[in-house]
């Protein structure tokens, strides 16, 4: 990566690109996973056990879903993200490993048991996501404030993040999740805008953020965060440009990680990114005046999230 260098009244950093423009799906030339994206196996006592309790409360989990590679980590220390409203999304996005198809019933037993799980898990931070569902009204904002509400009762002590969708634009949706009081609202842009018709078919750059400008609007007191996947075929200035866009919508928290392909049907991987290099954007991301970055190769939005806040 080049060195960044300083411009402009607000002292944001920009740089030179570092790949060619995006020309849409190749195979790309990525190569091999370098040793850096190495990730624990997902074996052990904790996994196993949390596993079991997931298995037998019929509950998911982003993590197993989108074939995070963060699972044995993350599992092993207890830590998990429940994905609620199904494992079946409404969209289509180029990079996920969620299957897709006509959406689920919705369980509204659902909040209950995740609340269950985290207190036997003994959890005392707890990040909760969803599918897409473009098929309710409030895309699921309901049961959103659900889990929140039935998460504080049953574990007041127990912090509570929300990763959620960009619910078509319903300011009413989400201000049903805000009521619930959350304790970090997530949503995330996942790519820079010019990738979007490729990346995130369905979904709309702008709209993304005004919708986490609205979530801080409504409440101001809640920290917004949103992250984005590297790797696509994305320049350094466009990273840079999509994080200035976001500090200009009033997030709080940033996450930077490298984009994985979960199968050969999925995006490829234009390139991966060295630790170096992620921590450059890390502090980039911190001179334009973001309260937290968390960057590097392994970083998801709710990798480590207890400690962004």
């Amino acid at each position: 990566m080049g060195d960044l260098v300083q411009i402009g009244g607000n002292g944001a950093p920009r740089a030179k690109p570092m790949v060619p423009a995006y020309d849409g799906p190749h195979p790309g030339p990525a190569g091999r996973r370098p040793e850096w994206l190495k990730a624990p196996a997902p074996v052990g006592e904790n996994y196993r056990r949390l596993k079991q309790l997931v298995t037998n409360l019929n509950l998911h989990t982003v993590c197993e879903s989108a074939a995070c590679p963060n699972v044995g980590d993350c599992w092993n220390r207890q830590t998990a993200t429940f994905m609620i409203l199904g494992n079946v999304c409404t969209r289509r996005c180029g990079f996920c490993a969620v299957q897709k198809g006509a959406p689920l019933d919705v369980d509204y037993d659902e909040p209950r048991r995740v609340a269950e799980a985290i207190a036997a898990l003994g959890l005392r931070y707890a990040v909760i996501t969803s599918v897409n569902r473009d098929d309710r009204k409030d895309g699921g904002a309901e049961l959103f404030a659900l889990t929140i509400t039935a998460i504080h009762e049953k574990i007041p002590k127990c912090k509570v993040e929300v990763l959620v969708p960009d619910f078509m634009g319903s300011r009413e949706a989400m201000e049903t999740v805000l009521a619930a009081r959350p304790d970090v609202l997530t949503h995330n842009v996942e790519t820079v805008p010019r990738l979007y018709f490729d990346v995130r078919r369905g979904s709309d750059y702008k709209r993304s953020l005004d919708m986490l400008r609205h979530a801080k609007q409504t409440a101001p007191d809640i920290p917004t965060k949103s992250g984005m996947m590297l790797g696509l075929g994305e320049t350094e200035e466009e990273i840079v440009d999509a994080m200035r866009n976001l500090h200009a919508h009033r997030v709080d928290i940033v996450t930077l990680g490298q984009y994985l392909r979960p199968s050969r049907d999925h995006l490829a991987i234009h390139r991966y990114y060295s630790p170096q290099e992620f921590a450059e954007l890390k502090q980039a991301g911190e001179q334009i005046g973001f309260r937290h970055v968390e960057a590097g190769p392994l970083v998801r939005s709710s990798y480590h999230a207890d400690a962004c806040v």
